[in-house]
């Protein structure tokens, strides 16, 4: 009876540990994405022309997504040959570091181009670190998890995606009550800079974690293999494929229901206050439908909810940038709620536990950090930047947007399509 008592103090730690840590490191990640359009276009980036200047700014926050792959595959060779805990703990560490410092950088009128080289190179410290945070949150989750509640477990790093942009979004509102010139001046530097505060609590709470059960069975049976890259290139690169056109319809739509969405909105007519008081209430619902997905999945399997999710939001694309261009309040509010609380978290609740599912113990963390991140860089980094071309090249038109985000749902559709059953997945 102690034992139990004691795994069910484990799990919940152990739930809470990989909530908070992602909660961190996404509120770092996503803190660059909210600003990029509202600050670093004009302080670091300035040009005569407002266009150049917003893509120039998005591309700092897209390149970040193609280091995310190589900084993955480094922490997930140590997450499978040393475990997962330590390597969450310096993950953290870097991500908090570079966000502080960026909160601290000098602006392009003091020191000219080294303040935009400054920012893309922590920029890219953070894609590092995020790299290698995604996959072994999941696997710490799923490994510590009864099997027939692995979709619930699983979600709670997820449940970190909308959490860290809802601080992001939050704290930067709040900074927004201040005059433009503070606001601009100092105002943005406090969110960045209150991440050191949050990154020491949640090491706090990550350095009093166990090693996870799963990945001590594999090493007391010596089934730790020497370089794990090579070999999901060889026995797992169909899983990795799937898991690449999965990503398509999670981080795709993602960035343009949020990180574009924020220049868009404004652009067209909307207060910076709503766009950014949107952002939060919908984050604060797809937090709360995360979970909830998660346990869905365990009843009726990942794969059905995956596709479900995926067919509404390819339906639902259209609509999405119609209602948009009506430029109300009231269905503002109502899609962002509905495309990101509803929809959006059907697909992202699921997503690590259904690539956990996909390959070996040994060999799990550089297998789901190798498709989750190189999709990352893909269809994520390069959104923004894709549909800002597409609105400067069709005159302002919602529809290539719908039709983008549309192809990337048909895309994802197809691959997990393709999925079949293997060990204990619940597909």
């Amino acid at each position: 009876m102690k034992r139990e008592g004691q795994r069910v103090v484990n799990s919940k730690k152990v739930l809470f540990a990989t909530l908070i840590g992602s909660t961190i490191e996404f509120y770092d990640f996503f803190l660059y994405g909210t600003v990029a359009s509202l600050v670093f276009n004009k302080l670091f980036f300035p040009n005569n022309d407002p266009f150049i200047s917003l893509l120039l700014a998005y591309a700092s926050f897209g390149v970040t997504f193609f280091v995310r792959p190589l900084g993955g595959l480094i922490f997930s060779h140590m997450g499978d040959k040393f475990g997962r805990k330590n390597t969450l703990v310096f993950s953290l560490v870097l991500m908090g570091l570079s966000t502080v410092c960026i909160g601290l950088l000098p602006t392009y009128s003091t020191i000219g181009i080294m303040a935009p080289i400054l920012l893309v190179t922590l920029r890219l410290i953070q894609g590092a670190a995020l790299g290698g945070e995604w996959g072994g949150a999941v696997l710490l989750a799923v490994e510590s998890s009864p099997l027939d509640k692995r979709g619930f477990f699983g979600s709670f790093p997820a449940m970190g995606i909308p959490l860290g942009m809802l601080l992001g979004t939050l704290s930067i509102s709040l900074m927004s009550l201040l005059p433009e010139q503070q606001f601009l001046s100092w105002g943005w530097r406090i969110p960045f800079l209150l991440s050191a505060l949050l990154v020491v609590i949640g090491l706090w709470i990550r350095m009093g974690l166990e090693e996870t059960s799963a990945f001590k069975e594999e090493k007391e049976k010596g089934n730790v293999v020497k370089i794990p890259l090579f070999e999901i290139l060889r026995n797992h690169w169909k899983a990795v494929l799937i898991s690449l056109g999965a990503k398509c319809v999670e981080v795709g739509p993602f960035y343009i229901f949020t990180t574009f969405f924020i220049g868009y909105a404004t652009e067209i007519g909307f207060t910076r206050t709503t766009t950014l008081n949107v952002i939060t209430i919908a984050s604060l619902v797809t937090t709360i439908c995360i979970p909830l997905m998660g346990i869905l999945s365990d009843k009726i399997g990942r794969k059905r909810v995956f596709l479900l999710g995926t067919s509404a939001l390819a339906a639902f694309s259209f609509p999405y940038f119609y209602l948009l261009s009506l430029k109300s309040v009231f269905w503002v509010y109502a899609i962002s709620i509905f495309a990101l609380g509803i929809l959006w978290s059907s697909i992202a609740s699921i997503i690590g536990t259904m690539f956990s599912e996909m390959f070996n113990t040994n060999v799990s963390y550089t297998g789901i950090t190798l498709g989750y991140q190189s999709g990352s860089a893909l269809f994520g980094g390069t959104a923004p930047i894709i549909a800002t071309y597409l609105l400067n090249a069709y005159n302002n038109s919602w529809i290539p947007l719908a039709i983008f985000v549309f192809l990337l749902c048909i895309v994802s559709f197809i691959s997990v399509s393709l999925l079949r059953r293997r060990g204990g997945m619940s597909i």
